[in-house]
């Protein structure tokens, strides 16, 4: 068994449209102090991320009451291959079991272009795709964009469908194009505190 590392740096330039920047910047320093300290800015959906239930639902579980088994376990991972943009409809899935895992990875490819202004172009899943996944037994979403939603949506379908049935959102892995259909994941949030998502640590475990 070998591990696959799914998560990108912390970089600054490469938060969600809108969101508090990232930066990074010594606090304290060998020289100066005998150690070195960096002061870190960010903020929840830094980087790569889960969403908790509250990011968009009043009332919904902070990242704080989410178990880690929640978060690690099999996972079943759907390639797809659509345009820059375009909806990812239930036919673009590919054909799936009867019943899925509770963790289900979205692998587009669109992780190469994280850090880049094409990584806004990234595809979205359609409202009805999503749907078919939790029907079929999915709870964890996880994407190698910035967002299962379009960049330029106002109502945020997919974040409405399952964060507000409780389940979860991981956004920006990379790798996913990598793993076989069948792998265990692990996604380790930040112990935060009760707040609306947290930055991963998120690994494959493959033969």
């Amino acid at each position: 068994m070998s591990w696959i590392d799914l998560t990108h740096p912390l970089t600054p330039g490469t938060e969600y449209p809108g969101d508090p920047p990232i930066a990074a910047e010594p606090a304290l320093t060998l020289d100066d102090d005998g150690v070195a300290v960096t002061r870190l800015l960010l903020s929840t959906h830094s980087g790569t991320h889960v969403d908790a239930p509250c990011h968009t639902v009043a009332g919904g579980r902070t990242v704080a009451d989410v178990p880690p088994e929640e978060l690690i376990g099999p996972a079943r991972v759907i390639p797809v291959d659509v345009a820059a943009g375009a909806a990812i409809r239930p036919s673009d899935l590919g054909a799936l079991p009867a019943r899925l895992p509770a963790i289900v990875l979205i692998a587009t490819g669109w992780d190469r272009w994280f850090g880049t202004a094409r990584y806004r172009e990234h595809s979205a899943l359609a409202p009805e795709a999503v749907g078919e996944l939790w029907d079929r037994g999915m709870r964890v979403l996880g994407v190698d964009c910035y967002s299962p939603d379009a960049i330029d949506s106002a109502t945020f379908p997919v974040h409405a469908l399952v964060l507000g049935r409780d389940g979860l959102i991981v956004e920006n892995l990379c790798g996913l194009t990598g793993l076989p259909a069948e792998c265990e994941v692990g996604i380790h949030p930040l112990a935060v505190g009760p707040f609306d998502g947290a930055p991963v640590r998120a690994l494959a475990r493959v033969p």
